[in-house]
This record gives structure tokens, sequence and C-alpha cells, in this order.
């Protein structure tokens, strides 16, 4: 087997091969992408921080990590049906654990597809326990949707740039109470945003009250076979007037004009803000669960 770090050119090989594993997995098509994967590689060092293993010239297993704010971090990794069971996946994660090791973290997040029956035995051998579950969920839209409302004296209205640093300020907020939430500093955030390969400012949203920003969205195109949301949030201060929905239909309404009828997100099961409930009283179901797994670094 050959071993060595991931390169641009790899990427659609790799969207290939990840979409197999879940058209395995699921029997069905998979929608991923190569957008998908230049999405998750987004903040990766590829030189140093991904794995790619190779068996006559064909991908056996991949990997990456990507530390995080808070002293963690959040690797991935995937092996081959064929190559199962000759111990390519703990390998991966005892990799991972040594690079984060060398960059100073001291816990580490593995996630897995709750349907992948391997994984609960695989980490739990290599010192890990369940901490939380995440659900991939999507509309499939038959129509234009209802046309958002939002309390009188407020503008819902697409994101302008000079706006940039409120609208950190705006999301950082609103997640104040997530899971595992750290702030990152506005620069560092802008950067890595503004310079993702599915950057698109048009899809981002904001309703206004005076001078402040009280709820915002991210979106991203063509993520997971439609459309994303990438991220939404509204203030504490605002919260109860609908502001959450409003922008929500109006991410919908906007990916149909665009000719994007399908429209994804990901949430914590146990969201403290009811985000779940929302998205379920817009019609979005529950398509995927992954489960974080965690392990404290020595």
């Amino acid at each position: 087997m050959n071993v060595r770090p991931l390169v641009d050119p790899d990427l659609d090989a790799v969207a290939a091969f990840v979409a197999a594993d879940e058209e395995r997995l699921f029997g069905r098509p998979s929608r991923i992408g190569l957008a998908d994967v230049q999405a998750w590689l987004a903040g990766v060092d590829l030189e140093h921080d991904s794995h790619l293993v190779e068996e006559t010239g064909e991908i056996a297993a991949v990997g990456w990590v990507e530390p995080q704010t808070g002293g963690f971090g959040v690797p991935a990794g995937l092996v081959g049906q064929d190559c199962q069971g000759r111990g390519l996946g703990g390998a991966l994660v005892e990799w991972a654990e040594a690079r984060l090791v060398e960059t100073g973290r001291t816990r580490i997040h593995q996630v897995a597809l709750a349907a992948d029956v391997r994984a609960p035995a695989l980490f739990a051998a290599c010192g890990y326990r369940e901490v939380r579950r995440f659900w991939e969920m999507a509309i499939e839209l038959d129509g234009p949707p209802p046309v958002p409302v939002v309390p009188d004296g407020m503008r819902l209205e697409s994101f302008a740039e000079t706006d940039a640093r409120l609208f950190h300020h705006a999301l950082d907020e609103a997640f104040e109470d997530h899971w595992e939430h750290h702030t990152r500093p506005f620069d560092e955030w802008w950067e890595e945003k503004r310079g993702a390969p599915g950057y698109d400012p048009t899809l981002w949203f904001a309703v206004h009250d005076g001078d402040e920003l009280a709820a915002v969205v991210r979106n991203d195109p063509n993520r997971n076979g439609g459309g994303w949301i990438g991220a939404l949030g509204v203030r504490r201060s605002w919260r109860g007037r609908g502001l959450g929905r409003a922008l929500l239909l109006h991410s919908f309404g906007d990916f149909h004009r665009r000719g994007v009828t399908r429209v994804g997100l990901g949430v914590d099961a146990e969201n403290p803000t009811g985000a779940t409930k929302l998205y379920e009283s817009v019609g979005m179901h529950v398509e995927l669960e992954h489960v974080v797994y965690e392990k404290e670094l020595r």
C-alpha cells in the first residue's frame, strides 16, 4: 500500500469513493459530489493533515483532520468496502490522534454515520464514548414556498459585505448556547468564508431591526445534491417572533427561483432553541443521523 497526503487533483476520485460507500450503505444513489468534498476540506492543511491510502492504484482509505478552536479536533475517515477488516480504520484513528496531539489539542471528536454498524465497536475499542447526535434534514420543494413574514419595522434583505462584521456578531451570539460553540475571531472567520469554493454572497440574508441584525442565514449552493442552509441563527432578544421561519422560507424561495428544488441542512438533534421543530414545521425531514464520539487525548 502507498500512503501519501491528498492533493487537489485527488478530490474528484475521493468524491466518487465517498459516494460509492454511501450508495452501498443506504442502497440509493448518492448525492455527494466534488463540491461537498471541497467544502469539507476547505479548512484542512492537506500536506500535513490528510492521508490517502492506495492499493494497486485505487483508493483503499482516506482520512483528514481539522484542528478546531476550543482545544479539540475533528477528523474524518473512510475505508473502502473491499478493504475493511484489515486494520485501516484503526490506523486512521491512531494517525488522527497523534496529529492532534502534535498540534496541542487535548480532545478529539470522531463522527460516524449511525447506519455504519462497524463504527461503534471500532471507537469503543479505541477508548471513545458517544456524546452527541446530529441530523441531516432535507425538503423537496414541489412549488414556491409560502411568502415569509417579518414583524412590522423589520426588513429581510440580502447580505451586503459591508455588514460582514455585524453578520459574524449576530451568528456568533445566536450560537452561544449551541453544543461546543467556540467564538472565532472575525478576521479568521471572514477569510475562511469568503475564500470557500462555494462562497456566494447572494445566498446570504439577514433580518434588520434598525441598525441591528436580528437574525441571519448563510446558504451554500450545490451541496448534498441541492441547496444547503449552512447556518441559521436568531439572536436571543429577537427569538419567538418568527424570524428563523422567515429566513428559512426566504431561502427556500430563493433556491426555488434558481431552479433548485432540494434544500438540506445539518442540526444538533438536541438543539436547545427548538430548531428541529421549526425545520419539521416547514416540511423538512430527517435523512441521515451522525454520531459523535469523544476521547480525551494524553
